[in-house]
Protein backbone atom coordinates (compact mmCIF):
# COMPACT_ATOMS: atom_id res chain seq x y z
CA UNK A 1 0.00 0.00 0.00
CA UNK A 2 0.78 3.48 -0.63
CA UNK A 3 -0.11 5.71 1.84
CA UNK A 4 -0.24 9.56 3.29
CA UNK A 5 -2.01 10.40 6.08
CA UNK A 6 -1.75 14.27 6.08
CA UNK A 7 -3.69 17.69 7.18
CA UNK A 8 -4.55 19.61 4.58
CA UNK A 9 -4.57 22.82 6.95
CA UNK A 10 -1.39 21.97 7.57
CA UNK A 11 1.81 24.36 5.81
CA UNK A 12 4.31 21.55 7.17
CA UNK A 13 2.30 18.92 5.45
CA UNK A 14 1.65 21.04 2.32
CA UNK A 15 5.57 21.97 1.85
CA UNK A 16 6.18 18.14 2.32
CA UNK A 17 4.02 17.05 0.06
CA UNK A 18 4.84 19.56 -2.59
CA UNK A 19 8.38 18.24 -2.04
CA UNK A 20 7.50 14.49 -2.07
CA UNK A 21 5.32 15.02 -5.03
CA UNK A 22 3.77 11.79 -4.81
CA UNK A 23 2.95 9.61 -7.66
CA UNK A 24 -1.26 8.77 -8.38
CA UNK A 25 -0.80 5.45 -7.25
CA UNK A 26 -0.35 6.90 -3.50
CA UNK A 27 -3.52 7.65 -1.77
CA UNK A 28 -4.03 10.95 0.17
CA UNK A 29 -5.73 11.10 3.29
CA UNK A 30 -6.64 13.95 4.84
CA UNK A 31 -7.15 13.42 8.57
CA UNK A 32 -9.48 15.97 9.13
CA UNK A 33 -11.82 15.61 6.78
CA UNK A 34 -11.46 11.63 6.63
CA UNK A 35 -11.02 9.97 10.54
CA UNK A 36 -8.47 7.23 11.03
CA UNK A 37 -10.37 4.34 11.61
CA UNK A 38 -9.14 1.77 13.76
CA UNK A 39 -7.89 -0.83 11.45
CA UNK A 40 -5.95 2.10 10.06
CA UNK A 41 -4.02 2.68 13.08
CA UNK A 42 -3.70 -0.70 13.85
CA UNK A 43 -1.37 -0.80 10.61
CA UNK A 44 0.34 2.24 11.74
CA UNK A 45 0.98 0.19 14.76
CA UNK A 46 1.37 -3.08 12.97
CA UNK A 47 4.54 -1.28 11.32
CA UNK A 48 6.06 0.99 14.01
CA UNK A 49 5.93 -0.98 16.92
CA UNK A 50 3.97 1.59 18.90
CA UNK A 51 1.23 3.99 19.45
CA UNK A 52 3.78 6.35 20.98
CA UNK A 53 5.82 7.18 18.20
CA UNK A 54 2.14 7.79 16.23
CA UNK A 55 1.54 10.34 18.92
CA UNK A 56 2.16 14.14 18.58
CA UNK A 57 3.06 15.96 21.75
CA UNK A 58 3.09 18.88 19.96
CA UNK A 59 -0.43 19.13 19.79
CA UNK A 60 -2.19 21.90 21.48
CA UNK A 61 -4.54 19.83 22.92
CA UNK A 62 -1.66 18.08 24.72
CA UNK A 63 -0.62 21.06 26.27
CA UNK A 64 -3.97 21.88 26.98
CA UNK A 65 -4.91 18.55 28.49
CA UNK A 66 -1.88 18.52 30.72
CA UNK A 67 -1.17 15.41 28.95
CA UNK A 68 2.22 15.74 29.70
CA UNK A 69 1.99 15.07 33.62
CA UNK A 70 -0.34 11.80 33.32
CA UNK A 71 1.21 8.52 32.89
CA UNK A 72 0.02 7.63 29.37
CA UNK A 73 0.04 4.13 28.45
CA UNK A 74 0.08 2.60 24.61
CA UNK A 75 -3.77 1.73 24.96
CA UNK A 76 -3.71 5.67 26.04
CA UNK A 77 -2.55 6.34 22.98
CA UNK A 78 -4.35 4.94 21.12
CA UNK A 79 -7.35 5.81 21.97
CA UNK A 80 -5.93 9.44 21.92
CA UNK A 81 -5.31 9.28 18.22
CA UNK A 82 -8.68 8.05 17.59
CA UNK A 83 -10.46 10.35 19.67
CA UNK A 84 -8.46 13.57 17.53
CA UNK A 85 -6.75 14.06 14.17
CA UNK A 86 -4.07 15.96 15.99
CA UNK A 87 -2.78 13.84 18.01
CA UNK A 88 -1.04 11.79 15.15
CA UNK A 89 2.11 13.13 14.27
CA UNK A 90 2.20 14.06 10.57
CA UNK A 91 2.41 13.32 8.36
CA UNK A 92 2.71 9.58 8.05
CA UNK A 93 3.49 7.68 5.12
CA UNK A 94 3.57 4.04 4.10
CA UNK A 95 5.61 2.48 1.84
CA UNK A 96 4.59 -1.10 1.36
CA UNK A 97 5.48 -2.57 4.43
CA UNK A 98 7.81 0.39 5.58
CA UNK A 99 6.37 3.40 7.82
CA UNK A 100 8.02 7.03 7.57
CA UNK A 101 6.44 8.99 10.62
CA UNK A 102 6.79 12.67 11.17
CA UNK A 103 8.72 15.75 9.26
CA UNK A 104 11.91 15.13 10.36
CA UNK A 105 14.14 16.23 7.15
CA UNK A 106 15.81 12.82 7.67
CA UNK A 107 12.74 11.21 8.00
CA UNK A 108 11.01 12.58 4.67
CA UNK A 109 14.17 12.08 3.20
CA UNK A 110 13.91 8.26 3.61
CA UNK A 111 10.63 8.37 2.30
CA UNK A 112 11.92 10.41 -0.91
CA UNK A 113 14.22 7.41 -1.74
CA UNK A 114 11.21 4.82 -1.24
CA UNK A 115 8.84 6.54 -3.46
Amino acid sequence: MKKIYHLSTCDTCKRILKELNPPSEFILQDIKTEAITSEQIEEMHNLSGSYEVLFSKRARLYKERDLKNQNLSEKDYKELILEHYTFLKRPVILIDNQIFIGNAKKTVEAAKLEM
